[in-house]
């Protein structure tokens, strides 16, 4: 059954703050309603406001009403009811029901917390410090230089581009060499790519590649550079209008950290059972019986019921969370490695005091600071706006675009959904979470823990494009991992860090695409904080609008073997005529009476800006 247009913009076009109320507005086709009632909760009783018509806008009535926050809890939920002389439709966040909707579908605004604005303006790039480029071959790891007892291996150094070794060989103890000199001479490359934020995975000082086993929380590992380097670097990428995100990981330590000292060089927890520092861990009496992350004995887990624990990691004024947050080194963020595993005792006991403890924390250094969380699930609980600002998209992103375009889940399960599915998922996941925050998700096709897309796409380049043009597109903030926009593949982890392979760089068909792609994503407003506006949907194509005032993004596909023509009702976006462009192509298509007929090509895409 077709339900009536009835539409509310969360942005500025919809949602006007003035004090401790909401001017509210929502857009209704002509004539389909003769009652709209905006529906909210402030003391968990039910209160309707009768909705005034304040205008119209092409083919849509503007209906109107204030709405003020709740005062008994930080979140305001709000829904509408719009009726007729025989049947009524409610309006939530994912859009028209039949039904009155549960209240998580609810519309949401959080009047005290709200996430940083320049976020949702970034385009991000995450690199894998070993893996991006060799600036300085003198510090680099050599062969034998670290012993790994407890695993009986020893350091490997490699030549930049040699495959990779096997997670469970000697992945995690391979270097190639990269730094921070390597990352600082590559700025002019990145700026030209068009990335305004990086994403470091961790810096600090380990004996593992990937350094997700902290030995010195303050010092940055001197295979990767100095401390006044890094302070350089944030230095040069602050002065050039960016930013940087550092990786934090806070859960769990390297058994090397002095306060584990499994070598017993420094009276550690595993030294002894008298140790000062035995209860940062988790240890089974006087034995030497640990628990470690997920069951990983290399990754003893930090108990944050110790008083000290919590003072080193985020309440002392130079703990670990403030420390990097102030100058030298000033970074604008973190991400906080499995954030919702974080706890007291063995499991996550008193998370959600913790993340919003880790919040403080940084606020009180840097009030505009990004905090990011690692959730491979939904992370809804961590994302009303008291805890986390966003977290890496993976359940309301990076999940159904895979199910879609490869077919395959998370563990790389056969999975088949189609367009109308696709759609139904990105609205649930996103109608959960307060607007603001929406947009400050971090949108990736892929990271250090996934395969490369495009080696789940089986290199399956009109696919590929689909999915670039869809993380560029979509609500939230794009980042790229380092390589992507040079093709480069790999399977699962630590294949998927492989060596950035510079000679590319002038030959590969996919960095023009991602330079205009992410010119794009820049200029326009519509894509950066827009509303979401379903155009088009059935089983094989989906085509949505992005808006922002008069800025008007069109961004959609088709995975069908043939091409479709499609007629877009554009009055819906309050527009009867208007020229449209290709911001790839430079092909023109017109608006007239509303509507915009459109081609799109068989396994293709199409993206028009107004």
């Amino acid at each position: 059954m077709t339900q009536p247009f009835l539409y509310h913009p969360q942005t500025q076009d919809g949602l006007v703050r003035q004090g401790d109320q909401l001017t509210v507005s929502v857009f209704a086709e002509k004539g389909a309603f003769e009652q709209i009632k905006l529906r909210h909760e402030p003391d968990n009783e039910e209160y309707l406001i009768d909705m005034s018509k304040s205008g119209a806008k092409g083919e849509l009535e503007i209906w109107q009403a204030t709405l003020p926050l709740s005062v008994d809890k930080d979140v305001t939920y709000y829904v509408f009811k719009a009726l007729t002389s025989t049947s009524q439709r409610w309006l939530d966040a994912r859009g028209v029901q039949s039904r009155m909707p549960g209240r998580e579908y609810h519309f949401k605004f959080n009047r005290v917390h709200q996430p940083p604005e320049w976020v949702s303006e970034q385009v991000f790039y995450q690199i894998f410090p070993d893996r991006f480029n060799n600036g300085d071959p003198s510090i680099g790891v050599e062969s034998g230089e670290y012993q790994y007892p407890n695993r009986k291996r020893e350091s490997i150094k490699k030549q930049w581009g040699e495959p990779v070794g096997t997670h469970g060989d000697s992945g995690a103890v391979e270097f190639y060499g990269g730094d921070l000199v390597g990352i600082e001479a590559k700025l002019d490359y990145l700026q030209e790519l068009g990335i305004t934020t990086l994403y470091l995975n961790p810096i600090f000082t380990s004996y593992t590649n990937h350094k997700y086993d902290t030995v010195d929380y303050y010092s940055v590992d001197p295979k990767l550079g100095t401390n006044q380097q890094f302070a350089s670097l944030t230095e040069n990428l602050h002065q050039r209008g960016m930013k940087v995100v550092l990786d934090a990981v806070l859960n769990h330590t390297s058994v090397s950290h002095p306060w584990f000292d499994i070598s017993g060089e420094h009276n550690g927890a595993y030294t002894s059972s008298q140790s000062p520092h035995r209860d940062y861990y988790f240890f089974e009496g006087d034995s030497k019986r640990y628990v470690g992350w997920k069951g990983i004995d290399t990754l003893p887990v930090l108990n944050f019921h110790n008083q000290e624990v919590k003072s080193h990691i985020y309440q002392d004024d130079n703990s670990v969370i403030k420390h990097w947050l102030k100058p030298p080194y000033g970074i604008d963020g973190w991400r906080f490695d499995v954030i919702h595993m974080l706890g007291e005792g063995e499991g996550a006991t008193n998370n959600a005091h913790y993340v919003s403890e880790f919040r403080a924390s940084m606020k009180s250094v840097n009030p505009d600071s990004y905090m990011l969380g690692e959730h491979f699930f939904e992370a809804t609980q961590w994302l009303q706006g008291d805890q986390e600002d966003g977290a890496m998209n993976y359940y309301g992103f990076a999940h159904p675009v895979r199910a879609l375009l490869a077919g395959k889940d998370i563990a790389f399960d056969p999975i088949q959904i189609d367009c109308v599915e696709f759609l139904n998922w990105l609205q649930e996941a996103a109608a959960k979470v307060p607007w603001s925050n929406q947009l400050t998700q971090l949108n990736q096709l892929d990271s250090h823990d996934t395969e490369r897309f495009l080696t789940t796409l089986e290199s399956n380049s009109e696919r590929f494009a689909i999915a670039m043009q869809l993380l560029m597109t979509y609500v939230g903030t794009p980042c790229l991992y380092y390589g992507v926009e040079v093709g480069l593949e790999g399977t699962h982890d630590p294949d998927n860090r492989r060596c950035f392979p510079w000679e590319r760089v002038e030959t590969s068909q996919w960095l023009p695409y991602c330079k205009k792609l992410i010119a794009l994503r820049k200029d326009s407003e519509a894509l950066q904080k827009g509303s979401f506006i379903p155009m088009h949907v059935d089983k094989e194509s989906l085509v949505f609008a992005r808006q922002f005032g008069d800025d008007v993004v069109l961004s959609g596909f088709n995975l069908s073997a043939e091409s479709k023509k499609l007629t877009l009702p554009i009055w819906k976006l309050s527009i009867e005529s208007a020229s449209f462009a290709c911001p790839l192509s430079g092909q023109h298509a017109a608006v007239i009476d509303g509507k915009l007929d459109i081609d799109i090509a068989a396994e293709g895409s199409i993206l028009l800006r107004r």
